[in-house]
């Protein structure tokens, strides 16, 4: 049984991901440091360049050499410039399911990049890896995360109480935890079949490895 992912980059019209280099850790860390990921995310806080050398050098390809996942730089295909990641996680290779994490840099946002490249994962995993399973947790009051859950056609299966802990602002300008509930979707092969799903418009381009041979709707 496989219990890897390849080491592989999936294209579309707009987006190329791949496995993180060095050439992206300022951008890592100016997008880890944005109010928005703090907030809604586990990662340390200040985020430091240290912090980022250690993801793209050590942290994110021990996911996929260590079987429990794989992690996706997602990148303008013109500019070349850091869009956000995809992280697959807490895989079972038996069940061939596996949970999607996904962040998107502040200047990105709006312009359909976290649909778009969570999707073409989602295409990936049930067309190339033949994944019966992807599950998305997001935090109760995450709306934009639950949107891009929604936009590619996940299905809401209920509520984990408070199972997350999310970040606010203070008074003082600092930061504090605050336990939140976790809603969790799941997407599975047949829901992106027929119109609009795995047999919609021509969108994903051919990539090395076998990756991007799936097709998908625009979105913005």
């Amino acid at each position: 049984m496989t219990t890897t992912f390849p080491d592989i980059s999936i294209s579309t019209e707009r987006l190329v991901l791949r496995p993180y280099e060095d050439a992206d850790i300022p951008a890592h860390t100016e997008m880890m440091n944005d109010e928005t990921v703090v907030a809604w995310t586990s990662a340390p806080h200040p985020y430091t360049t240290a912090h980022a050398e250690d993801w793209v050098r050590r942290i994110a390809p021990a996911e996929r050499t260590e079987g429990r996942g794989v992690v996706l730089a997602v990148t303008e295909f013109l500019t070349q410039r850091l869009v956000g990641t995809v992280h697959l996680r807490n895989t079972d290779w038996r069940t061939r399911a596996t949970e999607a994490a996904y962040i998107t840099a502040p200047w990105a946002r709006g312009e359909g990049y976290a649909t778009e490249s969570v999707l073409a994962v989602a295409q990936w995993l049930f067309q190339d890896r033949r994944f019966e399973r992807l599950e998305l947790r997001t935090a109760a009051d995450n709306t934009a995360s639950q949107q891009v859950a929604q936009k590619i056609g996940c299905i809401s299966e209920g509520v984990l109480r408070n199972a997350w802990i999310a970040r606010s602002r203070t008074e003082d300008g600092g930061w504090t935890d605050i336990r939140t509930d976790l809603i969790v979707w799941s997407l599975l092969p047949e829901d992106l079949e027929g119109p609009g799903g795995l047999g919609g418009a021509d969108g994903l381009r051919g990539a090395p490895g076998g990756a991007g041979r799936s097709s998908f709707p625009g979105w913005n």
